[in-house]
């Protein structure tokens, strides 16, 4: 939102009344920002780019539409809230909004943001940026926890960047190494299950394509679609009894749902998955990513589109820049499997 011109003006006076007041030049202006009191202070947040300059006072409201909770969405929030606290410091207001898994909330979030008029939305997971990029095509829109963009707005040979009012972050991580480490854990299972939310695109496009690297290597892979959280208990119990091994992708509903799979699954069979979150729930290890990593960049982006140094339709998707190899040790131990070398432990 614009400050008002009154405001604006009495800034300007009391901006120069104190000038002409000034002349303490030996003061300590500088004791604000130093840390020679001793106290611990918290840590930046990942590497950022420079932080936009926005001298201007103005304020924003950002609308978060986050589809489920989670740990993995919970951190990606949290990391974009925080980059956009340090980098634009009490200028954003944000509208928190979750849609408890119903993607008929996302659409009702996503219109109450636009008749709201907020400055930007950040979309936290796939049904959520679909159902803002449904709803405006003015509002700038960043989606984080979005595995692959191309898919979600069926884009065919997507180059990476969205163009129009959408750009944000992606969760994929290499599709290709969660195959090959199904193999080096398990190299003589013979079936594996590929356990997913048929409602979520990219859930479909993971498991499709490690389904292709399982089969080069030679397993036998079978998918088990569940449509909510109304089956996916029965669907798992099914999928558990008939595969030597399951994978999961980064899905939303799956992850919220973790309990279930781990109530099933526990001791009786190995559950591989596309995130930490997932996996310290009910699984044996991941590949994964860090999502406050995400979330942060995604703030990144935020203050430079809010604040105009940057064109949202020319901002390319943005994706983690590590993955680490995790293990769940209590499963492990349940399973009597110990892990590989290269492993970090989930703690």
């Amino acid at each position: 939102m614009k400050k008002k011109l009154l405001a604006l003006v009495l800034a300007g006076t009391l901006a120069l009344s104190l000038a002409a007041c000034g002349g303490n030049s030996g003061g300590d202006s500088a004791g604000s920002g130093a840390s020679g009191d001793g106290g611990t202070q918290e840590p930046a947040g990942p590497a950022a780019d420079p932080a936009p300059s926005d001298a201007s006072g103005e304020t924003y409201t950002v609308g978060i539409s986050q589809y489920v909770t989670h740990d993995a969405l919970d951190a990606a929030t949290q990391g974009f809230q925080d980059a956009l606290n340090e980098l634009l410091p009490g200028q954003v207001t944000f509208d928190y909004q979750n849609a408890a898994e119903d993607t008929a909330n996302c659409a009702t979030i996503a219109n109450a943001f636009v008749a709201d008029g907020v400055d930007l939305i950040m979309a936290n997971a796939t049904p959520s940026l679909q159902a803002a990029a449904a709803a405006t095509g003015d509002i700038p829109i960043l989606g984080t926890s979005v595995t692959e963009y191309g898919v979600a707005f069926g884009i065919e040979n997507f180059s990476g960047t969205v163009g129009g009012n959408i750009s944000g972050t992606s969760d994929l991580a290499p599709l290709d190494q969660q195959a090959a480490m199904i193999q080096e854990w398990y190299p003589d299972a013979k079936n594996i299950g590929l356990l997913y939310c048929s409602n979520e695109a990219n859930s479909q496009y993971q498991v499709d394509t490690v389904q292709g690297y399982l089969q080069d290597m030679g397993y036998t892979c079978t998918q088990y679609a569940f449509s909510d959280s109304n089956d996916i208990a029965a669907v798992c119990q099914t999928a558990a009894d008939n595969s030597d091994v399951l994978y999961i992708p980064t899905d939303n509903s799956a992850a919220a749902n973790k309990g279930n799979i781990d109530n099933i699954c526990r001791g009786n069979i190995p559950v591989f998955c596309g995130e930490e979150g997932i996996c310290a729930g009910c699984g044996v290890a991941t590949l994964s990513i860090s999502y406050y990593d995400i979330g942060w960049k995604t703030g990144e982006m935020a203050a430079q589109v809010l604040t105009g140094q940057a064109d949202i339709s020319t901002m390319p998707i943005e994706y983690a820049p590590e993955f680490v190899k995790k293990y769940n040790p209590t499963i492990c131990a349940d399973l009597g499997v110990t892990a590989p070398e290269g492993y970090e432990a989930i703690g």
